[in-house]
């Protein structure tokens, strides 16, 4: 269980008119159903800061940051009660675009608190990566992901890859990337743009870790309401449970 959650750690106007913003504000409510347990509702913020403003121009306004290549520091906290457990993570992370140059940094650091009434639980993870944008668009990125708690430790190779690109008339973002070693995870996503204001995307992720195969398969939808103003929501539909979320962002 807990190598699961340290792995899924591991691994939320005027379009032809120039905006820009310099930071990035959100929070999410997510409904968990699960299948033979009370529902719980868990609430979760993320803030983002670009080192230079994002400049936005005929593109997506959800993938702006990524195609000026925006370096940033980001975090992100968030809380859950399932009744006699609850869970607390945090993170914070680095993404640096190498001026002058092809090339990309990046790192993050968190932790995953879960207390419950035969005490606590903490497991610390950690990645780091170096990528390369061989082309407008395209990253690919190789890297270390790791965990350690009381328990155990481990650390594992990874790769990770995202495209966004014109598919006819309309723009679409594609990711996938996974960890390799004694516990495989693995995820892949596309979405598609049906302005640049609107998306929506599937993904789905799945691990062995702990010799359990676990599959999440997601359907998500994405709408910015102004230049600053989005909403964005998800089902998910795990082995075990169905987890409702809703974000609301704002850019400034």
């Amino acid at each position: 269980m807990f190598k699961k959650i340290a792995l899924s750690a591991a691994l939320l106007a005027l379009f032809g008119t120039a905006h820009a913003y310099q930071a990035e504000i959100g929070a999410t409510v997510a409904y968990v159903d699960p299948d033979d347990a009370d529902s719980s509702t868990g609430v979760a913020v993320d803030g983002t800061y670009y080192f230079n403003a994002v400049q936005v121009k005929n593109s997506p306004l959800n993938e702006a940051a990524f195609l000026d290549r925006a370096s940033n520091i980001n975090a992100s906290l968030s809380y859950i009660d399932y009744d006699s457990i609850e869970v607390t993570s945090f993170g914070v992370g680095l993404e640096y675009y190498i001026p002058n140059s092809d090339f990309y940094l990046s790192g993050k650091v968190g932790q995953t608190a879960i207390d419950t009434d035969l005490g606590d639980f903490d497991t610390t993870t950690y990645s780091a990566e170096v990528g390369y944008l061989p082309m407008p668009g395209l990253l690919v990125a190789v890297g270390l992901a790791g965990y350690d708690n009381d328990e155990n430790d481990d650390v594992n190779p990874s790769l990770r890859a995202k495209y966004v690109t014109q598919v006819g008339a309309y723009d679409m973002n594609f990711e996938a990337g996974a960890t390799f070693g004694d516990d495989n995870a693995y995820g892949v996503g596309a979405d598609l743009y049906l302005d640049k204001t609107l998306s929506v995307g599937l993904g789905f992720t799945g691990s062995d870790a702990d010799g359990i195969d676990d599959d999440v398969f997601t359907i998500r939808a994405k709408k910015f309401l102004t230049q600053q103003v989005s909403l964005e929501g998800s089902v998910a539909f795990a082995d075990e449970a169905n987890i409702f979320g809703l974000r609301a962002a704002y850019r400034f």
